[in-house]
């Protein structure tokens, strides 16, 4: 799963990096996300060639849904069952977005202990989760859009950690993951794929990052695990 990443590139930054993008939501850089906290999602206009960036809560509710708890369980998305999945079916088929990021972190388990880490690609560069999105009306009438990060089979980098790692769409994927009049599922899925082991690195990180109050630099610089530590992990 993905349950914590970070993105601490400012918004300009991020409108920079994925073309064409605009939007009246301002961001902070972030170094520890958590569901159900705002995120930057961008959405394909469609009826313009214009990328919206727009901050929506991480955990989709759907339309249908009798209040948004739910959310809290739908923070991923399996790739290999997005499609068939009532809370996932209809934001797959045309509700596609990009969620960026430039780090995310996992836990790796042994025994009672359990040692984050953080994954990036490249030297820490932006990157796109594959995520889908949905609108809910609250009791009071007022909208709430949220999003869901689908997430896949390890690569070799991540599967040392963790047993799933999110989807990161390549660069020459966004074009047809943003375009909402593609509703090829086999299309869909053949994008929702491990990336390329070659192109991540992971490295340690402090347990600072296990409380969502901590939410700076820190939280993803690396550190050396003790002689104990490393022979546990």
């Amino acid at each position: 799963m993905c349950g914590r990443y970070r993105l601490s590139r400012r918004k300009q930054i991020i409108e920079e990096y994925f073309s064409n993008v605009s939007g009246e939501d301002d961001w902070t850089p972030r170094y520890n996300i958590a569901p159900t906290q705002p995120v930057p999602v961008i959405r394909q206009n469609p009826k313009e060639p214009i990328r919206k960036l727009s901050l929506m809560r991480w955990g989709l509710i759907p339309s249908w849904a009798k209040d948004l708890s739910i959310g809290a369980q739908t923070i991923n998305a399996r790739a290999e069952t997005a499609a068939t999945k009532p809370a996932f079916r209809d934001p797959l088929t045309s509700r596609r977005c990009l969620i960026p990021a430039d780090g995310f972190y996992e836990w790796q388990r042994r025994g009672k202990a359990k040692q984050p880490y953080c994954f990036e690609v490249n030297d820490g560069e932006l990157f796109a989760f594959a995520g889908v999105w949905d609108r809910w009306r609250d009791p009071s009438g007022q909208w709430i859009k949220s999003c869901s990060i689908l997430t896949t089979t390890p690569n070799a980098v991540t599967s040392s950690v963790h047993d799933r790692m999110p989807v990161i769409l390549d660069p020459d994927c966004y074009d047809l993951w943003l375009d909402p009049g593609m509703h090829d599922m086999r299309a869909v899925s053949d994008m929702l794929k491990p990336y390329d082991a070659r192109m991540m690195r992971c490295y340690p990180v402090s347990t600072r990052i296990n409380y969502v109050a901590n939410d700076d630099e820190a939280c993803s610089a690396p550190v050396e695990l003790t002689e104990t530590q490393a022979g546990l992990f």
